[in-house]
């Protein structure tokens, strides 16, 4: 697994590299996300929340639609960098 300073560092030598064919290169970083392996209402939830900004679990449907924008047209100059949709638990 690599670290987020080594990630960060790969996402931006990436994108310098495929930059000039017009490729971009981002990475999304998901926080508490309400899945069937780590539920909303499971017994880490309590713990997750209380460093929360935004006091819920993510959804799949929000990190999908943040990679679907990234994918997109409207982010042709989004490149090199690190997005992180945690409802402000890294905050």
């Amino acid at each position: 697994m690599l670290t987020k300073a080594a990630m960060q560092g790969m996402v931006r030598g990436l994108a310098r590299d495929l930059g000039p064919r017009d490729i971009t290169v981002n990475v999304i970083q998901p926080g508490p996300t309400d899945t069937d392996m780590n539920p909303a209402d499971g017994p880490r939830a309590a713990s997750m929340l209380e460093p929360m900004a935004i006091k819920r679990y993510g959804t799949a449907d929000e990190v999908a639609s943040l990679t679907l924008y990234l994918a997109g047209p409207q982010a042709r100059g989004i490149t090199g960098a690190m997005h992180t949709i945690d409802g402000g638990f890294a905050a």
